[in-house]
């Protein structure tokens, strides 16, 4: 059977729990943790791991086993998009852990999503290279759209770390 990524909501503040029950059970899982650093408060910058999806984890597996993974524990349900799991692509889930990685304070947007660009971001430091469908930046924030999900991910950062080069793609037209 062909594994897929999927998103699954789980009650709220129990993204941690959630993906710790997946692990034990031996099913593929992935919870962002988002870096936060806060010097609001005190004088020393303080640093804390987040789950960086309200209520959302992301597991891989055969679409046998959805049933029984619902029925576990502060599981909600599979996120459904005309009546099926919304599958995941790949891509997305490694870009999330590639861009999770080379940015702190991450916060998401909602998105909407262009078909017809595609952008590569190549950051100098840290090391990140991602493609995906939409990049949108300005001179401090870079943000790199999920056209699954519908969120954007985004991050504050210095301008001189990041290359970015535009290309258009047109969307295979069908043969009939």
């Amino acid at each position: 059977m062909i594994k897929n990524w999927y998103a699954v909501y789980t009650k709220p503040k129990c993204e941690r729990k959630v993906s710790s029950l997946l692990t034990k059970k031996k099913i593929d899982n992935y919870c962002p943790l988002n870096k936060q650093t806060n010097s609001e408060h005190s004088e020393k910058e303080k640093e804390s791991l987040n789950p960086l999806f309200t209520s959302f984890v992301f597991v891989y597996t055969c679409s046998d086993k959805i049933e029984y993974i619902k029925q576990m524990s502060d599981i909600i349900n599979f996120v459904y998009w005309l009546g099926r799991p919304v599958e995941l692509k790949g891509i997305e889930i490694e870009n999330i852990q590639e861009f999770v990685a080379a940015y702190n304070n991450v916060y998401i947007e909602k998105s909407e999503v262009s078909l017809n660009k595609m952008v590569r971001v190549v950051t100098k430091q840290p090391m990140i290279s991602t493609e995906n469908d939409v990049i949108v930046m300005n001179r401090t924030i870079v943000k790199l759209t999920l056209p699954t999900l519908g969120f954007t991910l985004c991050a504050h950062t210095n301008f001189d770390h990041v290359e970015v080069s535009e290309t258009e793609y047109r969307i295979p037209q069908m043969i009939s």
